[in-house]
């Protein structure tokens, strides 16, 4: 009973020290200890060896492909490749799909494999610029932001992204497993959540809501006055040198590289060798298209090569503190139970996967807890690898963008500079409830199909 109490206790921690903006790393070793005592573990063993464990072979495993995603989104930051697809998709689209526009321009990017904090500081500015113009409530570009980073295209079949890769390690699959359920699935969540979003800005409009920085009211007419300001400011755009681009097909083709890539070379090697090709193959063409704009090249790999440390350790910890749980009774007991609930063989795999990314508040720290353990299991009954992995990918999609996930907070405070009062909701329904719904209905196609 302890032990149970203990984990219960223990999650909410991690989750509650997180939302308060503790540092990740801290908030799991504290979480991490509680654990092993409540549990009744040996805290040294707990700590030095199976937190470590956790750590660090987490780590080996996928700390290049942070690596090189990191410095790829770097790249594509500092040649201005990410202003130049931003602005492309502003200008096609216009000012009157706003809110497409940014979605649009955030997926772009994220489906080709650059780092979703490198996407949100690039779009941004465009959202702003849009949302002014369209006299849109600035509040809901957090949630276009979210939305097209992270609801569709990190889940889909043949994204670069890591947690469409983590699922092949354990369950010998490629980065396309899925067939076409896999692929409605991400269509589903993208039209339907698209819809839904253009709806509750409409709505919000119809209400008198109207563009306003973040603690700056605005009225119909000084948001007018601002639109005309920022046309006014649209006008030089790309005359001067410093406001230059590269053309948008030398933008484009790096990230189009990265996918063709992927998921050609996962034919022939690894998933994992593949991405490493793929990403190494557009940070190469990336600088070769756009060499006239990137000042240091030298410097932007420094930079990639931080936030890619940062990042991985950020995972790392959260693994390791699943590790210390995975040892404590009370965590077998959990996973028996969703292993045997009643119902379809995959609602077990996708409740667990989904609560525990959840709890960590993170897609890829939740899936490297959970499929080291769960595969194995659901590999014996003989299901289909394929569906497992869509599964899991979806599931890490889910319950993971509650408030206290990391790239949620960094978006609506860092980046936006609004609150979660403001900001949160429409990300709720886009993040979290829309995913989940198309989760049990994948759950329930593969299990028919």
């Amino acid at each position: 009973m302890l032990g149970m109490l203990g984990l219960i206790a223990s999650l909410g921690l991690l989750m509650y020290l997180t939302m308060k903006g503790i540092n990740i790393i801290v908030a799991a070793i504290i979480s991490a200890i509680l654990v092993a005592i409540t549990g009744g573990l040996n805290l040294e063993t707990a700590m030095t060896e199976h937190y470590m464990t956790g750590f660090t072979g987490y780590f080996k495993s996928w700390f290049l492909i942070f690596l090189l995603g990191a410095i790829f989104g770097k790249i594509m930051q500092e040649t201005k490749a990410a202003d130049s697809i931003a602005n492309w998709v502003k200008d096609t689209l216009g000012p009157s799909r706003a809110v497409f526009a940014v979605v649009a321009a955030a997926a772009v990017m994220t489906y080709g494999g650059v780092s979703l904090f490198v996407v949100g500081f690039a779009v941004y500015p465009i959202a702003v610029s849009l949302f002014r113009v369209a006299n849109l409530p600035h509040r809901f570009i957090p949630a276009a932001l979210v939305f097209g980073s992270i609801s569709f295209t990190m889940t889909a079949p043949g994204s670069p992204e890591i947690q469409n890769l983590i699922p092949t390690e354990f369950f010998g699959t490629k980065p396309t497993a899925g067939g076409i359920i896999g692929v409605l699935m991400a269509l589903t969540i993208m039209v339907v959540g698209g819809i839904l979003l253009g709806k509750m800005v409409k709505k919000a409009v119809q209400n008198g809501e109207t563009f306003s920085l973040p603690n700056q009211p605005a009225t119909n007419e000084t948001a007018a006055a601002l639109a005309e300001e920022e046309l006014e400011a649209q006008k030089p755009q790309n005359m001067g040198k410093d406001t230059e681009l590269p053309n948008i097909v030398f933008a484009i083709l790096p990230l189009v590289s990265v996918i063709v890539l992927l998921n050609t070379i996962s034919n022939f090697t690894s998933s994992t060798g593949a991405a490493l090709i793929s990403l190494a193959s557009g940070i190469f063409l990336a600088c070769v298209l756009m060499f006239k704009f990137l000042q240091d090249f030298w410097s932007a790999m420094a930079k990639g090569s931080q936030d890619a440390l940062v990042a991985a350790a950020n995972t790392c910890a959260v693994v390791g503190f699943g590790s210390v749980a995975a040892q404590v009774a009370a965590f077998s007991t959990v996973v028996d139970g969703l292993v045997n609930l009643p119902g379809p063989p995959l609602m077990g795999l996708a409740i667990a996967v989904t609560l525990i990314c959840g709890i960590t508040g993170s897609a890829s720290g939740g899936l490297g807890i959970a499929l080291p353990i769960l595969s194995p299991m659901y590999l014996a009954q003989g299901l289909d690898p394929g569906a497992m992995h869509r599964i899991s990918a979806l599931a890490s999609g889910g319950l993971d963008s509650l408030p206290h996930n990391g790239y949620v907070v960094t978006t609506i405070r860092a980046i936006c500079g609004e609150s979660h009062k403001r900001s949160y909701g429409p990300i709720f329904i886009l993040s979290v409830v829309m995913p989940t719904i198309v989760l049990a209905l994948a759950v329930l196609l593969y299990s028919i199909f």
